[in-house]
């Protein structure tokens, strides 16, 4: 994606996400993203308006657009992918439902390595870790539960869940409880002792393209992919949001634009907060 769009160059990591559905049938990507990526992600609302660029750059919007939608109508893995990124960016420093989305968002002047790993929700969290990271984020418990959501599409390495099975000489065992023995079963085949690094496995077993709330469905049938997905339906605090969200896709979808916008309005850095990098591998100085 080119870092300027227009002849004078606009802040690509910016602008917001916009999120839209696409009516197609289920092996077409039926979720994809409108993104300009925030590279530094408390909340200054004030400075960032609808169609910040609308001005400075009108078509913007309308190329990136197409630009995502070309590219996830060839490859349905990237809405996944561009998901994860936002959670990671926003965290850091930073389907169904559209969501309109606030722009004018600036990239951060610092981006240390070391900062990734402690502000980012781990696959083998208990609630009680990731309650406590999310508060230090300002989202509350319902957001975790309505966040965790995400899962309902893109993929991950068999390293991100081997921690729920034991390697020996016979070759995987499955050794926690929580996990549907028929789900770990075809794991371990799709994940064997031995197995290729490259190798990934969808994280919604059922409806890997489609953002839905199948996601919670499978959790109920105690098939979610991660141990972090787990105890979600395991503690008393997180259970209850699971088996609503399972039942009502629509009530997701509304709690999850609201928990969204929540989460992307992290640190937002606007006006001289910020850079509009000339290169998106470092800062300006």
């Amino acid at each position: 994606m080119p870092m300027s769009i227009c002849a004078k160059p606009i802040n690509k990591a910016i602008v917001g996400i916009k999120t839209m559905v696409f009516s197609a049938t289920p092996d077409y990507c039926k979720f994809f993203f409108l993104v300009f990526f925030s590279l530094s992600a408390s909340f200054s609302s004030a400075s960032l308006s609808f169609n910040f660029y609308g001005i400075s750059c009108p078509s913007a919007e309308f190329m990136v657009r197409n630009t995502v939608r070309s590219a996830a109508s060839n490859d349905p893995t990237i809405p996944g992918k561009l998901l994860r990124l936002v959670f990671h960016d926003c965290f850091v420093k930073a389907g169904g439902p559209a969501i309109d989305i606030p722009t004018g968002r600036r990239d951060g002047r610092v981006s240390v390595a070391a900062n990734v790993r402690p502000n980012i929700v781990d696959t083998s969290f208990t609630v009680d870790e990731m309650l406590s990271l999310f508060s230090s984020k300002g989202l509350s418990p319902d957001d975790l539960v309505t966040l965790s959501g995400a899962h309902t599409i893109g993929s991950a390495h068999c390293s991100a869940f081997s921690d729920r099975f034991r390697k020996d000489s016979k070759g995987m065992t499955h050794i926690d409880a929580s996990l549907d023995s028929i789900y770990a079963d075809e794991l371990m085949k799709k994940c064997p002792a031995g197995r290729d690094s490259s190798i990934t496995v969808n994280n919604d077993p059922e409806t890997s393209l489609v953002f839905d709330n199948q996601y919670y469905r499978n959790l109920l049938t105690h098939r979610g992919l991660f141990q972090s997905d787990s105890v979600l339906l395991n503690d008393e605090r997180t259970r209850k949001q699971v088996e609503f969200f399972a039942e009502d896709q629509e009530s997701f979808f509304r709690s999850w634009s609201q928990s969204f916008l929540k989460l992307i309005s992290i640190g937002v850095k606007t006006d001289n907060e910020g850079d509009v990098r000339v290169s998106c591998s470092g800062s300006n100085d």
